[in-house]
């Protein structure tokens, strides 16, 4: 793939210096790293206790090499991650027209890059696809590649076209799920209820940019490319928002991180068997 044609990668970063240590030394090691342009956000200190770490993960990242170029944004105050991302995604999007969004807790396999670029440029003008995603949790018997209604915020890719038609207002996307047939859709037929996760986020009870995005790309019918072993690995479950467990890696997230096949070309459909498989995972 020529260079001109890859899309930047962009990461968010707060005060984990070791996870920050982590996500980078493996984005290194991938093969397009050298030809892909980096943007680093990071967020301001939360409090005075805060400033240390954020100032250890700030020299850190000016150290940084390995990347086409590397610009990094330091945030003047704490925005927090949702605020950030919906920013920092917007900014870079509308520049380049397509990207890849890492958080800072995120080991990537050597090949994520150039699975992201391949399929960034295979689907970037078909419709029905709203973004790629890089990591699954570990399900069995999942064929290679696949589409879902749901994506995955644990490395991802999409498009201006489709940043632009996404609503993060969860007050226009409450009102949209207006029936039970709907709502059980939405939440997997109660596996997985993302449903209560956008009610969580109206009473803000929690502030997720990513359960507006899915709640946003599932109420336009978009599909989601998935990969059948995973090329992310979450190292964050020990802390984070969202987070509260004491161990550095999620059991579910024990994966394999490998090459999928690169030149499989799949229909275009929501599909069903690995929905099923889905389903019983999160039941």
């Amino acid at each position: 793939m020529r260079s001109e044609n890859l899309a930047p990668i962009v990461i968010f970063t707060y005060n984990r210096l070791w996870h920050t240590q982590q996500t980078i030394q493996a984005l290194q090691k991938n093969e397009l790293a050298k030809e892909s342009e980096l943007f680093i956000y990071s967020d301001g200190p939360k409090n005075k206790d805060s400033i240390p770490e954020v100032v250890d993960v700030r020299e850190y990242i000016k150290t940084i090499d390995g990347f086409k170029k590397i610009t990094i944004i330091e945030r003047d105050s704490n925005w927090g991650l949702a605020d950030s991302i919906i920013d920092g995604v917007t900014t870079i999007v509308n520049k380049y027209g397509k990207l890849i969004v890492l958080e800072d807790d995120l080991v990537t396999s050597s090949h994520f890059l150039n699975f992201m670029n391949i399929n960034l440029s295979l689907y970037e003008d078909n419709l029905k696809v709203g973004s790629i995603s890089g990591y699954i949790p570990h399900i069995e018997n999942l064929p290679g590649l696949f589409f879902l209604k749901f994506g995955a915020s644990l490395g991802w890719g999409t498009w201006k076209r489709v940043w632009d038609a996404s609503e993060f207002d969860v007050n226009k996307l409450l009102p949209q799920f207006n029936h039970k047939g709907k709502i059980k859709e939405f939440s997997m037929d109660g596996a997985y209820n993302f449903h209560k996760m956008l009610i969580s986020q109206s009473n803000k009870q929690i502030d997720s940019w990513a359960i507006r995005f899915t709640a946003s790309l599932f109420l336009q019918n978009l599909l989601s490319l998935r990969v059948g072993k995973s090329l992310v690995q979450h190292i964050g479950s020990d802390s984070g928002t969202h987070c509260n467990t004491n161990i550095r890696t999620n059991k579910e997230d024990g994966i394999i991180l490998y090459e999928p096949i690169q030149d499989l070309v799949i229909k275009v459909e929501e599909d069903i068997d690995s929905y099923k498989l889905f389903k019983i995972f999160y039941k």
